[in-house]
């Protein structure tokens, strides 16, 4: 088994399924997603093919960019089973694919393993920092969520539903969302990174709203 090939391989099915996002969701988001993982790998160790391909495949999955989620699923199975990766090592990768998502706090999928714990950190960070504000208004821009609203709190204890349903502002976001992932790292090594990007977000906020008032 090859893995560098099967890695080659991976990139170019990545790149055609995400070439038409606008999302924030796109290929490069997941080349750095790649990136921080390989990262983290190398400072907490893991196996490193496992994490690799995991971070590679772990938005065709997401509920955000695909209606059927088992279909994605079974593809990248197939895949990786026509290039010889073992029954056991698959379930390893798709498991640390599933245990990626956010979902308002809510997924249901455990984090059981470093490479599970690798991947989701690997994911969060790139929702940190000036690419995660970018990524926000990407995002919120999309779906034409309003920028900012005086008068309408972030929620709080959100289900799975309510989360989805994204009604709510782009500033408020970084409540719901971003602000909390600093706390809910799992390595020692995204931690520190997620340090640095949190301190960044709590700055731009603070010029936000300094602007938003008039007063800078």
């Amino acid at each position: 088994m090859d893995h560098h090939s099967i890695i080659e391989d991976a990139k170019a099915q990545v790149y055609d399924f995400h070439s038409s996002d606008s999302t924030g969701h796109d290929y490069w988001h997941v080349m750095r997603v790649y990136n921080n993982a390989r990262m983290i790998q190398s400072q907490e160790g893991g196996d490193r093919f496992i994490i690799e391909v995991a971070a590679l495949f772990h938005d065709m999955i997401d509920y955000k960019l695909t209606d059927d989620e088992h279909a994605q699923l079974d593809g990248i199975k197939a895949f990786l089973s026509r290039r010889g990766v073992g029954a056991d090592v698959i379930e390893r990768i798709t498991h640390a694919m599933q245990a990626v998502s956010f979902k308002g706090g809510n997924n249901t999928v455990a984090v059981e393993s470093v490479e599970d714990a690798i991947v989701q950190d690997a994911d969060r960070l790139d929702a940190l920092g000036a690419v995660g504000i970018a990524r926000t208004f990407i995002y919120g821009g999309n779906k034409r969520h309003e920028l900012y609203h005086p008068d309408r709190a972030a929620r709080e204890d959100l289900t799975f539903e309510q989360y989805s349903q994204e009604d709510n502002t782009m500033i408020n976001h970084f409540y719901e969302k971003l602000l909390r992932l600093k706390n809910l790292m799992h390595t020692d090594t995204a931690r520190s990174v997620a340090e640095e990007r949190h301190r960044f977000m709590e700055m731009y906020l603070e010029q936000f709203y300094q602007e938003w008032e008039g007063k800078r």
